[in-house]
């Protein structure tokens, strides 16, 4: 079945929908982005993810999307979509057409809706550390950008040596994120994760695990998460997954008790609210 998505305000069948070639999006990664997950068709945290994507806007100096119209159009393709147990909403709003080159254009922005199923992942992950550090320093740190090159490297140097994510560490040689989540640790009996000083993305589902299961932040050196109790993943559409091997070490267990713990509330949690 063939889902419409949402362009610029009109809701249209896939094979009419189209975006110009000039879009800086396309041209220059000039643009920022939200996955939301959508549970038997409703989206989750909505609110938070809009919030967001208004922050990175705005670090990019991109005007403030329009969140109540951008509301209405995962609504109207949620709509339209089979009744999957679990759904992917992508939402992306560039800086809109504009010359060969990195100044923007003037006629507006572009934003898109898309939705999808949601295929589960599996029960563990193993990642591989990806030989490039993240910049913390950067003018992108800490945004969600549509330049994604650097995940996309790091995401495939992972998967050709049989990984499921990539792990990043920064300049300062700490731990930082993985291309698509944050990365949680137990130290000595302590849950514990990269502050956003690290450069990581600021993740909802990181959020939510911080406020509903404790845990604190922390500079974590990079070779932590080797010699980790426990470890896990966190993601708007894996929620909370327990990492079994960093590279070609096997963590102590996976899921630990800590771990476990957390996925057990976020699951009670997440069914009690749909928009927390």
């Amino acid at each position: 079945m063939n889902v419409p998505v949402w362009v610029n305000g009109e809701l249209i069948q896939p094979e009419q929908a189209t975006v110009s070639v000039f879009d800086h999006g396309l041209l220059v990664g000039d643009g920022v982005f939200e996955t939301v997950k959508s549970v038997n068709g409703a989206p989750f945290a909505l609110t938070r993810h809009l919030d967001r994507l208004r922050v990175s806007a705005g670090r990019l100096g991109l005007p403030e999307p329009d969140v109540e119209a951008i509301t209405e159009g995962v609504r109207a393709c949620l709509a339209e979509a089979p009744a999957w147990r679990l759904g992917r909403i992508r939402i992306t709003y560039t800086s809109g057409p504009g010359p060969l080159g990195s100044d923007r254009g003037d006629s507006g922005g572009t934003t898109v809706v898309v939705v999808a199923e949601q295929p589960s992942f599996p029960a563990t992950a193993d990642v591989v550390v990806a030989p490039w550090p993240r910049n913390e320093r950067g003018a992108l740190a800490g945004v969600k950008s549509t330049s994604y090159g650097e995940n996309a490297m790091a995401l495939f140097h992972a998967r050709s040596r049989g990984g499921g994510e990539a792990i990043l560490g920064n300049l300062a040689g700490n731990l930082c994120e993985g291309t698509g989540s944050n990365v949680f640790i137990v130290r000595q009996g302590r849950l514990v994760t990269p502050t956003l000083a690290s450069g990581c993305l600021a993740g909802v589902t990181r959020a939510l695990t911080l406020e509903w299961c404790g845990g604190v932040e922390e500079e974590i050196p990079l070779s932590a998460l080797y010699e980790a109790e426990e470890a896990f993943l966190t993601s708007t559409t894996r929620d909370v997954q327990p990492i079994r091997m960093v590279d070609q070490t096997l963590l102590p267990a996976a899921p630990g008790p800590i771990t476990a713990k957390a996925m057990r509330i976020f699951a009670e949690r997440s069914a009690a609210d749909i928009d927390p």
